[in-house]
């Protein structure tokens, strides 16, 4: 059984910042990357960013220069530091664990309950 627990979100003014953290536990074998998507109301969800276990970042054009994310591998832990937020990045943020499994090139995918961000303007 694997969990994989998010908390940070909440409510903040246009401008504001939010850390968003994500942590898996439970019976992994190992973890390659870890991201955030996230899905707005009528829209599809979409990357926001994801990180690889040596550090490489991918971030959504719409979040780069505001979004950082990083990783502690040695507590499992992904986070996303969210500054300069706008309304449009209301969303519900959902952390994607990507988990190694004992064959050699099979993965699988772990996902978290999700947590409410929401920018007033």
């Amino acid at each position: 059984q694997v969990q994989v627990v998010e908390s940070g979100g909440g409510l903040v003014q246009a401008g504001g910042s939010l850390r968003l953290s994500c942590a898996a536990s439970g019976s992994i074998f190992s973890i390659n990357a870890m991201g955030w998507y996230r899905q707005a109301p009528g829209k599809q969800r979409e990357l926001v960013a994801s990180i690889s276990r040596e550090g490489t970042t991918n971030y959504a054009d719409s979040v780069k220069g505001r979004f950082t994310i990083s990783r502690a591998n040695a507590q499992n832990t992904v986070y996303l530091q969210m500054n300069s937020l706008k309304p449009e990045d209301t969303a519900v943020y959902n952390c994607n664990v990507v988990g190694g499994l004992p064959v050699p090139g099979r993965f699988v995918d772990y996902w978290g309950q999700g947590t409410q961000v929401t920018v007033s303007s």
